[in-house]
């Protein structure tokens, strides 16, 4: 969870997107729910402006749609949506993690990612896990744009992630999958490290229901 500048406390706005984003990827806010400020605050115990700051942000990353004269609601992600992202990243995210071995990036975050995948509690929490595993891997690419395209497509990531292990319970087999990757990058092996990248985000493709 994102912190103040004190470092001791959760902002309020930063706990509601948290709050807010977690539902959203366990399912508790159904695709296409609405999201009504006012009821969320009151929910919530904080007024109005932490909501919608966190609405506007989730808006952007791709979770929530905004409409004129309805408000708010949860994305609705079909399979061509889903597709869509998954295509993108399979096109950028190898060649990302490549570079980033190549260059020699400190990946040792990753780890700890994958540990927290394999031990939460949840979907929501494991795809969020899986999110950041990801994104240490490629981080390091020397390309500022390119990781921000990739951070852009985080959240949906983990929407269709979460969605699809509500289906077909697969994320053992791909914690296995991340296991080889990150044995590649801490291998300084880049092109291993790219050929997995690869593989992993294809599998998961054909595996879309």
């Amino acid at each position: 969870m994102p912190l103040t500048d004190a470092g001791l406390m959760p902002s309020r706005t930063a706990r509601v997107l948290e709050i807010i984003r977690n539902a959203i990827l366990s399912g508790e806010l159904a695709p296409g729910s609405a999201l009504v400020e006012q009821e969320l605050a009151a929910q919530l115990g904080v007024s109005k402006t932490p909501v919608r700051e966190a609405l506007k942000t989730l808006e952007g990353t791709g979770l929530v749609v905004m409409a004129p004269y309805r408000g708010a609601a949860v994305r609705e992600l079909t399979r061509a949506d889903a597709v869509a992202i998954y295509d993108l990243r399979l096109l950028l995210e190898p060649e990302a993690v490549q570079r980033s071995v190549a260059a020699g990036a400190d990946v040792s975050g990753a780890a700890e990612c994958l540990r927290k995948a394999r031990a939460a509690a949840g979907n929501a929490e494991r795809s969020l896990a899986n999110r950041e595993f990801h994104r240490q891997l490629y981080a390091g690419c020397g390309n500022a744009l390119l990781v921000a395209t990739l951070d852009g497509l985080r959240d949906r990531t983990a929407l269709v992630s979460a969605a699809s292990w509500a289906k077909t319970a697969t994320w053992e087999a791909e914690a296995d999958e991340h296991e080889a990757i990150l044995a590649a990058a801490e291998a300084g092996d880049a092109d291993t490290a790219r050929r997995l990248t690869a593989e992993h985000v294809a599998g998961f493709l054909r595996r879309l229901p």
